[in-house]
């Protein structure tokens, strides 16, 4: 294999492993996101049920 298919290749494989990380950190932060919602959703419906 030649140096130029050699470095290609690695390019390839670190491009592949940056854009599973970034999908896995967005679903993350979604799922984040999603349980802080429920959780002030939840705070809001109960302060309003103690009046």
């Amino acid at each position: 294999m030649s140096k130029a298919a050699v470095a290609f290749a690695c390019l390839c494989l670190l491009t592949l492993s940056a854009c599973g990380n970034t999908a896995y950190g967005l679903k993350k932060d979604g799922q984040e996101a999603s349980h802080a919602m429920d959780n002030a959703t939840h705070r809001v419906l109960s302060a309003g049920a103690k009046k």
